[in-house]
């Protein structure tokens, strides 16, 4: 591989070279152009198919776009720091692990993430296991350098800043590079596959991962999603480095986020950050242009009604029928999260003490809360907030004969979820900022549509953007008053309401699901993909050739169909024809100065028309 910038004063090209020169924008282009059209091959004169770009005869462009458009399935590699247990007996380990694993079994794509072992930092051969279509490689990251990675950079300043918590927040000055030397382990262990079509990469782990790629020589599209918000600008101003992160972001072609305040919270900041401006979606730097977008990530509704069938362990049957022994005469509310202080259990717990004291025994609730990041002392901290919470309200509240509160720290599989939820009344989701919370969506996915339960929402949860206060009793989640308010209504709701709330839910959910996400994700992705070969285009086949950036490429084909298929005798006829061709390759050149640099194969040197040996840029991405 080649950058083109490095070949451009060896390589002899046949047609359209004195366009090349990265950097010198339209006006260079122009003149090639002209160049070129005033200084073609005898034959192709005679032939009466001379133009700007190769002879072409009468419907060769359409010929040419209906092969190039003719795309195989694209071989995916996704990187993430935690991986799927990929068994459907096995609690999920968060909203990412659940939204990634049917991409990767249904797709045949790459998996790479962290194992639980901790390396020694040499490199060794990816260690590709089959999953289903696809296979999982995964990492022992360096022992050295993981706890200010991942205790330290990424879950003590970077979480609690993108859930724009600043109180929340530790710097240590050394965590940044054991987070930096992390991500170019990672890196470094994914150029093993840097031949597939492209790179997904997740969440804020992860944010420099595509700079790092690009570093190494893989040029393959490269996108990244966000999982968790993304703050203002005076609060990512807290944390150290962020200046050089989101630099580094840019250097993806496709940032993804889950709604429209996360991404326009990003473009302010590269406003108050760098001064840019994004047009129509695309910011566009000296490196080339990152497109972002929103895509709100779903469920897939028909395997959660799978769950509901589905045969639990004999083992995990009793602890379910425990728990609803429990709450069994009574309306329950239900709340499953890990237990993170970004969730707002506290607030929760809080709001629950308000409904008892003023309609005592008049519903419980049972809140689920794995324990999460338990070596991060916020969360040891929050943790033992929660219980004491808990407790106190059990003790003021509760019986000798009944607990308000049923609290666990157990994790349970989907399919046990899927039971509980549709036993609960009310389902409460009250984060105090989050990305989206599935939560939230499998909840309503499980119920009976016949009586189903209600969905108590934060508005600072992304499904607050998919849910309106028609359909979910939205909440702050910062005043317990309105989340007890909220219960309170739900569990006196009609059933009429109940129904229309839940149904149009419902009918969202089932119209863009898991597989929407990721396919709508991926369909953008590869539009960084070639897909107008360099080779039949010369002079903008130096820069990038695709969708994204050539969306007026149908309009001078059409141009240059038109231009060939007039009588070269007709000269005033040919001389309008070669303007409206020119304008077309005007309007199509103008955006493509910031990307004439990436890599490119070049092939053996091959005999050009004039007998001297020389060499053609060809038109695959590398």
């Amino acid at each position: 591989m080649v950058r083109i910038q490095d070949t451009l004063d060896t390589a002899t090209l046949d047609s359209g070279s004195a366009s090349a020169a990265t950097g010198q924008g339209e006006t260079t282009g122009q003149a090639a152009f002209d160049q070129h059209l005033h200084e073609m091959p005898l034959e192709q004169e005679q032939q009466g198919g001379a133009g700007p770009s190769d002879a072409v005869v009468p419907g060769e462009v359409e010929d040419r776009l209906d092969t190039v458009n003719q795309k195989p399935e694209m071989k995916l590699v996704v990187i993430s720091n935690r991986v799927a247990p990929f068994d459907p007996n096995k609690p999920q380990t968060g909203g990412l692990a659940a939204g990634l694993e049917p991409v990767v079994e249904r797709s045949g794509a790459v998996w790479i993430g962290s194992s639980e072992a901790r390396g020694d930092g040499i490199e060794r051969p990816l260690p590709l296991v089959p999953t289903g279509a696809g296979h999982v490689a995964r990492l022992d990251l360096p022992a050295a350098d993981h706890p200010g990675y991942y205790r330290g950079y990424s879950n003590s300043t970077l979480w609690p800043a993108l859930h724009s918590l600043p109180e929340r927040m530790s710097v240590s000055e050394d965590d940044f590079g054991s987070y930096r030397r992390i991500n170019d382990f990672i890196a470094r262990a994914a150029f093993d596959v840097r031949d597939r079509d492209a790179f997904w990469v997740h969440d804020y782990h992860l944010l420099p991962l595509g700079a790092d790629l690009h570093r190494l020589g893989i040029e393959r599209p490269t996108g990244f999603f966000l999982h968790t918000p993304w703050p203002t600008p005076d609060m990512i101003e807290h944390v150290p480095n962020h200046h050089e992160l989101m630099k580094s972001m840019l250097e993806y072609d496709l940032l993804g986020f889950q709604t429209n305040r996360d991404l326009n919270n990003f473009l302010a900041c590269l406003r108050t950050d760098f001064g840019l401006e994004s047009k129509d979606g695309v910011v566009t730097t000296e490196r080339g242009q990152t497109r972002l977008q929103k895509f709100p990530i779903g469920i897939d509704p028909k395997q959660f009604a799978e769950y509901l069938a589905a045969e639990l362990a004999p083992a995990e049957q009793e602890k379910i029928s425990s728990l609803l022994q429990n709450v069994e005469g009574a309306k329950f509310a239900i709340g499953v999260d890990r237990l993170d202080y970004t969730k707002g259990i506290d607030k929760r717990v809080e709001a629950f003490s308000q409904i008892l004291a003023a309609e005592p025994g008049s519903i419980s609730l049972l809140q689920i809360a794995p324990s999460s990041r338990a070596d991060v002392d916020e969360y040891q901290k929050y943790k033992e907030d929660v219980e004491n919470a808990i407790n106190h309200v059990n003790a003021e509240h509760g019986t000798d004969e009944w607990r308000p509160i049923q609290y666990t720290n157990d994790s349970f599989s989907q399919a046990a979820l899927a039971r509980l939820y549709r036993a609960a009344h009310v389902g409460v989701v009250t984060p105090l900022r989050d990305g989206m919370n599935l939560v939230a969506k499998e909840y309503v996915a499980a119920q009976d549509p016949k009586d189903p339960g209600v969905l108590v929402l934060s508005k600072f949860a992304g499904a607050a953007e998919d849910f309106n206060a028609d359909e979910a009793l939205l909440v702050d989640p910062n005043h317990p008053e309105e989340i007890a308010d909220a219960i309170l209504r739900a569990t006196n709701m009609p059933l009429e309401e109940r129904v229309k709330r839940w149904r149009s839910m419902m009918d969202k959910i089932e119209s863009y699901t898991i597989h929407d996400w990721s396919a709508d994700y991926l369909g953008e992705l590869d539009k960084g993909s070639i897909t107008v070969p360099a080779d039949q285009f010369h002079i903008l086949g130096l820069g990038w050739t695709n969708e994204a950036h050539m969306p007026l490429y149908q309009n001078y084909a059409a141009a240059l169909t038109a231009y060939n298929e007039i009588d070269p005798a007709d000269a005033a006829l040919k001389e309008a024809a070669y303007g409206a061709v020119k304008s077309a390759f005007d309007a199509l050149a103008a955006p493509l100065k910031h990307t004439q640099d990436r890599l490119w194969d070049l092939p053996a040197a091959t005999a050009s028309r004039d007998g001297h040996r020389g060499q053609e840029l060809r038109g695959r991405e590398n």
